[in-house]
């Protein structure tokens, strides 16, 4: 009997509501985690693998998607959707051979799709990133930082091509002025046909034979420049800032690319963040929880009074609504404050505060002689059973001498 086929929503790990861009990377991870370049002559893997190719290449084509959730597994069987490699779907078709170059490019050493479409026109320069490091109130109430960075300019001489004056760049003969070159390779399910982006030209189609002397064929001279960050109220730990078009130059005369500023907030001696909440503790004396009144609380507003009921126990909480972080979205929205408030039992004390808290305590149960009441009727207990064997030994005594007497 042939062994029955696991759910391939099941398989990818993924809701059967799930869109192409998470089936997409729930696929990804664990084909990168089951391929068998990284686990050579694990079978196991290779059988998780292919099953997880299976669900892929149904899932990920919305017509077989469809006949899937409507007919099951038998819809690709004999006579459903056609003979193939896996329950009637070949994989050495120009399925197949897409999802190995969207996915598989950078383990077969090739590019995606986006490579392939990819040619020596306009070409939005990288990305690049950087840090900086604020306060904890920096974070809530926002702040401008500056950054020192190297940045890459379009060379004034050669304006970019990288050639020098008077020459002008090449064809590439490698990849004939396209930008890539197309490699096949032998996978488990066939030729799999991989585009890179040409070596030789580093995709720009062009060979510079002459270079610029100025920027040495580069076609961009780099720079130290400070350049001015806003920080807005209610950023995080770890979140990061955009700040278009200071990334490096674009190829061909494609746009600049972006600057990622990374926020890392320090850590604070007393405030803790929970997303748009601040959380604290607060110390109060004994004479404030038990009587009541008003205790100073620190917040990130400055010092505000709250008013304490008599008879607060430690560990309360209260609430300062309003004084927490404010919303990334809309800064006039702020989360709030809870505070822990915590008593403070008193270390020193000289003999006339000792006097009155026992005089308090004598008032409130006299717990301190508690321990000494207790024990007492214990001690007259033992003491009586004492006389009692003391007496019945002398009775005992007594009656030996008469004895001897007569």
């Amino acid at each position: 009997m042939a062994e029955s086929k696991r759910d391939y929503y099941e398989v990818l790990g993924v809701d059967k509501n799930a869109d192409e861009a998470t089936i997409k990377k729930a696929y990804r991870q664990l084909a990168k985690k089951y391929h068998p370049d990284m686990n050579p002559g694990d079978k196991e893997a290779e059988k998780k693998f292919k099953e997880a190719s299976e669900a892929y290449a149904i899932l990920s084509d919305a017509e077989k998607r469809r006949q899937y959730d409507q007919f099951g597994h038998a819809a690709f069987e004999q006579g459903g959707g056609g003979a193939g490699g896996f329950g009637g779907f070949d994989f050495n078709g120009g399925d197949m051979g897409d999802i190995f170059g969207d996915i598989f490019g950078d383990l077969f050493g090739g590019g995606g799709r986006s490579r392939r479409a990819a040619n020596n026109g306009p070409m939005k320069g990288a990305n690049l990133r950087a840090s900086v490091t604020i306060t904890f109130e920096e974070a809530v109430f926002g702040c401008e930082k500056q950054l020192e960075l190297n940045l890459k300019d379009e060379c004034t001489t050669c304006h970019g091509t990288g050639a020098k004056p008077g020459t002008t760049p090449e064809t590439c003969p490698k990849c004939g002025g396209k930008g890539q070159v197309v490699y096949t390779q032998q996978s488990l399910f066939g030729m799999v046909r991989n585009v890179q982006t040409c070596p030789d030209c580093g995709g720009t189609g062009k060979i510079v034979k002459e270079k610029c002397p100025n920027c040495r064929g580069a076609g961009y001279t780099s720079s130290r420049k400070k350049i001015a960050v806003t920080i807005p109220a209610g950023i995080d730990d770890g979140q990061s800032i955009r700040i278009r078009e200071k990334g490096e130059p674009g190829v061909n005369g494609g746009p600049r690319g972006d600057l990622l500023v990374e926020v890392n907030v320090q850590r604070h001696p007393i405030f803790q963040r929970q997303d748009m909440n601040i959380f604290s503790t607060a110390p109060i004396s004994f004479a404030q929880a038990a009587l009541g009144g008003d205790v100073r609380i620190k917040t990130v507003d400055g010092d505000v009074l709250y008013t304490v009921k008599p008879g607060t126990q430690t560990d309360t909480k209260v609430r300062l609504r309003g004084k927490g972080v404010p919303s990334l979205r809309n800064k006039t929205i702020r989360g709030d404050h809870y505070v822990t408030l915590v008593v403070q039992v008193p270390t020193k004390l000289n003999e006339d505060a000792k006097e009155a808290l026992r005089r308090f305590d004598l008032e409130t149960g006299n717990s301190l002689n508690q321990s000494t009441e207790s024990s007492a009727p214990a001690k007259e207990k033992e003491k009586t059973k004492k006389k009692g064997i003391f007496k019945e030994g002398f009775e005992k005594l007594k009656e030996t001498f008469e004895d001897r007497d007569e």
